[in-house]
């Protein structure tokens, strides 16, 4: 049977030129491209880069002017964070729906040791940030910002070990990850949102509803439910409800259930099968030119294999490219300048020191601390391959928290004034160290807590694990 990929590799153009590169992680563009505008925001080419940022984007068709915000043209920045960044936010949604149809969160035994955990990532940093900057009314705008873990960016570093790491502990971090973009999602939609505009709000869920009702009445075409985002988002933007809100309730009522199953895919398979036989008996297998009848009936099937995924699986596989490859580049380049010149006696640096301790101490603390007193309640139990010291190892990679605190920082210190700029470059200083840090410490202490648990038959190791793969198999 086909996988997801080859079923829609051709909707996509950005899937054949992932193939094109040779499956390079989509994380290395990211970092590649925050280095690029740490290079660009510290020498000759600032204010070109400046410019670029401050560029106005500006659409017209009919008269109606897209991408306006407060009477003018959005700027590149802008546009970049509430208009491109839906698509990043859209994709969250559809992993939030996956998981808690179908995943680590799709009962309360299986979420509630994740999301305990997740508390704990949450709760710690954000602690962490009072201790250290409490005093600075404009510094305690961004305490939000170390309570975010990056999904795509953290199993990505975490992908560096390999397949010593015990499925189990993969799936925990995911989940605690997902649990904290929706603790990311709450506070932006609650604390980043002002002026509510009624009449825009209530057609923005008018769009939602109508969304569910096709979904409801077996609508699976991925192009509808895009067509819905855009007008949700548009919607929203004008609502003073942050507009990537609108990516992620749009995903949550995108149909989960395909409308075919596999096991309905015999009689196209034994027409396909039929029609190589009878080549084989021509004395040949392959023809140059395939009769009517054969193509039509593999027409025919190709589209219902199609029909046999979910539409959550198709539209996050057809997002997903774009979001790795062109969107979070983008939201790397535009938002990581951090300038150094301009951070000489800063009194913004406890916001910097604030935000890093936050990641890497805060969210390995929080972590551990909330799994370790939660499994000694008897609140939960550990998963099979999951243990104590691999529960700290992995509690580290919880401080990668890039995508979504750039983001928690730019709505943090955005519409302060001039003391914005200050502060924001601290905060951006702070979640790339904290990143950093986070990562190359994670792999390393992970990495030396596997080998000893390979050593002693702990984890991934251990007959327990094996034996619940086997079951799980």
């Amino acid at each position: 049977m086909p996988t997801v990929d080859t079923a829609i590799r051709g909707t996509n153009p950005l899937r054949r030129f992932t193939k094109w590169i040779g499956g390079i992680n989509p994380s290395v563009f990211m970092f590649s491209a925050a280095i690029l505008a740490i290079i660009f925001a510290n020498s000759s080419l600032s204010g070109l880069y400046t410019r670029i940022l401050d560029a106005p984007v500006n659409l017209e068709i009919g008269g109606y002017k897209f991408f306006q915000v407060n009477g003018r043209a959005m700027t590149l920045t802008e546009f970049i964070n509430d208009a491109l960044m839906v698509l990043f936010f859209f994709s969250v949604g559809l992993e939030i729906k996956r998981e808690m149809v179908n995943g680590s969160l799709s009962s309360v035994r299986k979420a509630m040791l994740p999301t305990l955990a997740a508390c704990g990532g949450i709760i710690m940093p954000v602690l962490l940030f009072l201790a250290i900057e409490n005093q600075d009314p404009i510094a305690l705008r961004g305490v939000t910002i170390p309570m975010a873990t990056d999904i795509a960016f953290s199993l990505a570093v975490l992908g560096l070990l390999g397949k010593r790491v015990p499925v189990t502990l993969k799936l925990f971090l995911m989940a605690l990850a997902v649990v904290d973009d929706i603790a990311g999602i709450l506070v932006i939609a609650i604390f980043y949102s002002s002026g509510i505009q009624w009449i825009p709000l209530a057609l923005g869920i008018a769009t939602i509803i109508i969304a569910y009702l096709f979904s409801k009445n077996g609508v699976t075409k991925s192009s509808t439910y895009y067509i819905l985002l855009f007008i949700v988002w548009t919607f929203f933007m004008h609502s003073g409800i942050h507009s990537t809100i609108a990516g992620v309730l749009l995903a949550l009522v995108i149909p989960h259930k395909p409308t075919i199953h596999p096991k309905d895919l015999e009689e196209d398979m034994k027409r396909l099968d039929i029609h190589v036989a009878t080549s084989k008996q021509e004395g040949y297998v392959q023809k140059d030119f395939l009769d009517d009848d054969y193509i039509g009936d593999m027409q025919v099937t190709q589209r219902r294999i199609q029909r046999t995924i979910s539409p959550v699986q198709i539209m996050e596989h057809e997002v997903s490219p774009w979001v790795h490859y062109l969107v979070l580049p983008l939201f790397a380049f535009s938002n990581s300048g951090i300038a150094f010149g301009e951070m000489t006696g800063s009194a913004a640096i406890g916001v910097a020191i604030a935000v890093a301790v936050g990641l890497f101490v805060g969210k390995t603390i929080g972590i551990f601390g909330f799994t370790f007193l939660a499994t000694k309640l008897r609140l939960v139990k550990l998963t099979p391959g999951v243990t104590y010291a691999n529960v700290f190892g992995i509690s580290i990679f919880g401080g990668i928290g890039f995508t979504v605190s750039l983001f928690l920082a730019a709505l943090a210190y955005q519409g302060i004034g001039a003391e914005a700029a200050e502060y924001l470059n601290m905060a951006k200083l702070g979640i790339i160290v904290g990143t950093v840090v986070s990562g190359i410490v994670g792999v390393l202490a992970l990495s030396a807590i596997l080998k000893w648990e390979a050593k002693k038959g702990r984890g991934a190791a251990s007959q327990e694990y094996k034996d619940y793969l086997a079951s799980n198999h």
